[in-house]
């Protein structure tokens, strides 16, 4: 295998719909030049850099840009930094497409992939400080991954093994949410219960273009303006919520809806991982100062299944998914670290011996995972234990041991 195949070509089709091992998946390669040609219709409306309220420090071709608002906040960023950013993205990628292989050979029961997202978590993801408060879905595993959750901890709830796999308090990094958008309920009162504590710390709750129609959410908008809680709800905007376009979501971009709600919403070119960075931070100092919530729309693309339970071929065009090809977060970031001299193939040989090495880390953790513990079902439930909590557990015990006689008996 090449550096090609983890650090930063095209992601093939295969990392969303087959079971074959999918390390390659990672990159790829194609021509900016073959992809745009066939960029047309819809694929071409939905195309970053059209937009002139696109927030953008990086075209896809991997130029660096100006922008008077937002530069300030990466304008310290050093080559090394540069590199991690892009190490973050090849690792997060080379273990979303791992995931989905064990998937594929029936080691996960489900898998939700981030591909194309990458640079959006990993960006988003590095603004934070340690001590602010992150509420992820379920897709956030490159945020995971920022905030120093081994990455093999979120293959745990998908196995069936347990309900987490992490602490939430050990790295601020809650537990995935199933039930779409309600972490955002809960990422506004733990801000609410932020600022009355008087702390200058923030918390960030990631949701998709489909979680923005729950009525959670604009609860969580309304709460969180009266209130003027330091949240930034980040909403990645893949364009699909499962099959169903951006489009019969909502008529103008999302990031306009938090006018109406009293505060700030920006849309940021999501396949840029600078945009991402330098964004976020804004909201989250905005945030810190006591200025209240933001609304940061990420506009990136789903390029693989929404789970690996849906097949995209259903109900979005090749075309489409081709031309956000060529503006594939990892590639803009690789050419750019190139064309400055920030980066040699020797960096990314190493990068790609580190993506190998973690990928079979991945395989070998998930197939070592000891059956579950059936009674962790009633460990902290109440902080101080339940009568009732107590009253079940010793029905579960009973219903268990009925099997043993059963065994017993024959």
């Amino acid at each position: 295998m090449t550096v090609e195949s983890t650090a930063a070509r095209k992601p093939r089709r295969s990392a969303g719909t087959t079971g074959a091992k999918s390390s390659a998946s990672t990159t790829g390669t194609k021509s900016a030049a073959s992809a745009g040609a066939k960029r047309t219709g819809a694929a071409a409306k939905k195309s970053p850099g059209t937009d002139p309220e696109l927030v953008q420090l990086l075209t896809p071709e991997g130029k660096r840009v100006k922008d008077a608002t937002y530069d300030p906040y990466v304008a310290d960023i050093t080559p090394e930094e540069l590199r991690g950013l892009f190490r973050d993205m090849v690792l997060t990628r080379r273990f979303d497409a791992e995931a989905t292989s064990l998937q594929r050979q029936g080691e996960l029961g489900l898998w939700a992939s981030l591909l194309g997202q990458e640079a959006a978590q990993i960006g988003s993801g590095r603004a934070t400080r340690e001590d602010d408060y992150v509420f992820p879905t379920y897709r956030e595993h490159g945020v995971a991954w920022c905030r120093g959750v081994d990455p093999t901890n979120l293959l745990g709830m998908f196995r069936g093994v347990n309900n987490g796999g992490w602490d939430p308090n050990s790295n601020n990094f809650h537990l995935y949410t199933i039930v779409i958008g309600s972490q955002t309920l809960h990422a506004t009162g733990y801000a609410m219960g932020v600022a009355k504590d008087g702390a200058d710390s923030a918390v960030i709750a990631y949701f998709g273009d489909g979680a923005s129609s729950q009525g959670d959410v604009a609860e969580s908008f309304t709460f969180s303006a009266v209130y003027n809680a330091p949240v930034v709800f980040f909403c990645q905007n893949n364009q699909w919520a499962i099959s169903e376009p951006t489009e019969k979501q909502t008529r103008v971009p999302l990031y306009q809806r938090a006018q109406g709600y009293g505060f700030p919403g920006v849309r940021v070119d999501g396949n840029d991982v600078l945009a991402c960075l330098a964004v976020t931070k804004w909201a989250l100092e905005r945030a810190r100062r006591g200025e209240g919530p933001t609304l940061v729309e990420a506009f990136t693309y789903r390029m693989g299944a929404h789970t690996t339970s849906d097949d995209p071929t259903k109900y979005r065009a090749d075309e489409e998914r081709e031309a956000w090809e060529v503006k594939d977060p990892i590639l803009r970031l690789r050419t750019y670290l190139e064309a400055s001299n920030h980066a040699d193939e020797g960096f990314f040989a190493e990068l790609e011996a580190e993506s190998e090495a973690l990928g079979k880390r991945v395989r070998e953790v998930v197939r070592a995972m000891p059956d579950p513990d059936h009674f962790a079902i009633f460990e902290n439930v109440y902080a101080d234990g339940h009568a009732l909590v107590d009253e079940e557990r010793a029905q579960f015990a009973a219903y268990q041991a009925s099997f043993a006689d059963e065994g017993e008996g024959k």
